[in-house]
C-alpha cells in the first residue's frame, strides 16, 4: 500500500467513514451480451441505483410505502426478477457487482413488465452503510453467497458477526434475515453467527433450518444439485429488538 493511500485511509477513518478491508467477494468482468448491454441502457435511468447518491428514500424510489426487500448478490437475477412479479405488494432492490449479471436481470424485469424492483451495481456493505436507513428494511435476502470453501479463506464469508450487527440496524422489528447456501459447513458457519447475535429469533422449530419457502424460487442450481442429492440449507432469522 502506497503512502498516500494509507493516509488517505487514515483521514477516512478519522472522520468516521467505514472502511472495508475485507473483501467477500472477487469481482469476475465477464462480457456483456448484446441483450445485457442494450437492457443496461434501456433500463437503468429508471431501474438502476447510485452508490454515489447516498440515503434513499423508498417512497421516492418507488413511488409508494410498501414494504422493502433487499437482496445481496442476486447474480443474474432470475430469482429476484420472479420474486418481484410474483408480489407486487412488495419493493424489492438487488444489489450485485457484476455486471453481466446486472443486465441480465434488467433484461428479464423488462421482459416480465416488472416495475417495483431496484438494483444496485456495487458493494453490498457500502449499500448498506451509506444508502439504507436504519429500520427501514422488512427482509434481507442472501442466497447461494460464495462459501470461500478453504478454511484459510473462511474469513472472507460475508456472513460475520460485523456484518450482522451491521445488517440487523437496516432492519424494521419484525424483520427477517434469510439466508440459504449447498454448502453444509457455511450452514453451520451461519448458523453460529446468527445464535450469537441476541437481537435476532430463529424461525425454525428446531431452532436450526427450515424449509425452502415457497416464494424463495427452485433455481436450475438448486434443481441439479438435489438430482444429485446435494443439500440445500435455508436459515431465517427475525429481528425481535
Amino acid at each position: 500500500m502506497s503512502e498516500s493511500t494509507q493516509q488517505a485511509l487514515e483521514q477516512a477513518q478519522r472522520e468516521g467513514k467505514y472502511i472495508r478491508k475485507v473483501r467477500s467477494f472477487v469481482k469476475r468482468e465477464g462480457r456483456l451480451t448484446k441483450g445485457q448491454a442494450a437492457a443496461l441502457e434501456k433500463c437503468w435511468p429508471t431501474m438502476g441505483l447510485e452508490h454515489q447518491n447516498g440515503l434513499l428514500d423508498f417512497s421516492q424510489v418507488f413511488g409508494n410505502d410498501n414494504d422493502v426487500v433487499l437482496e445481496i448478490g442476486f447474480g443474474m437475477g432470475k430469482s429476484l426478477v420472479e420474486m418481484a412479479k410474483n408480489a407486487p405488494e412488495q419493493n424489492f432492490i438487488g444489489i450485485e457487482v457484476h455486471r453481466p449479471g446486472v443486465g441480465a436481470c434488467l433484461m428479464d424485469a423488462d421482459a416480465e413488465g416488472v416495475t417495483n424492483l431496484r438494483v444496485f451495481e456495487h458493494d453490498a456493505v457500502e449499500v448498506l452503510a451509506d444508502c439504507i436507513s436504519d429500520e427501514s428494511l422488512a427482509k434481507v435476502q442472501l442466497f447461494f453467497p460464495d462459501p470461500w470453501h478453504k478454511k484459510r479463506h473462511h474469513k472472507r464469508r460475508i456472513v460475520q458477526p460485523e456484518f450482522v450487527e451491521n445488517l440487523r440496524s437496516k432492519l424494521k422489528i419484525g424483520g427477517v434475515f434469510h439466508m440459504a447456501t449447498d454448502w453444509q459447513n457455511y450452514a453451520e458457519h451461519m448458523l453460529e453467527v446468527m445464535q450469537g447475535n441476541s437481537h435476532f429469533s430463529n424461525q425454525s422449530s428446531t431452532n436450526d433450518y427450515v424449509p425452502r419457502p415457497d416464494f424463495r424460487p427452485l433455481t436450475k442450481f438448486e434443481q441439479r444439485g438435489h438430482r444429485l442429492g446435494h443439500g440445500v440449507w435455508d436459515l431465517m432469522f427475525e429481528r425481535v429488538k
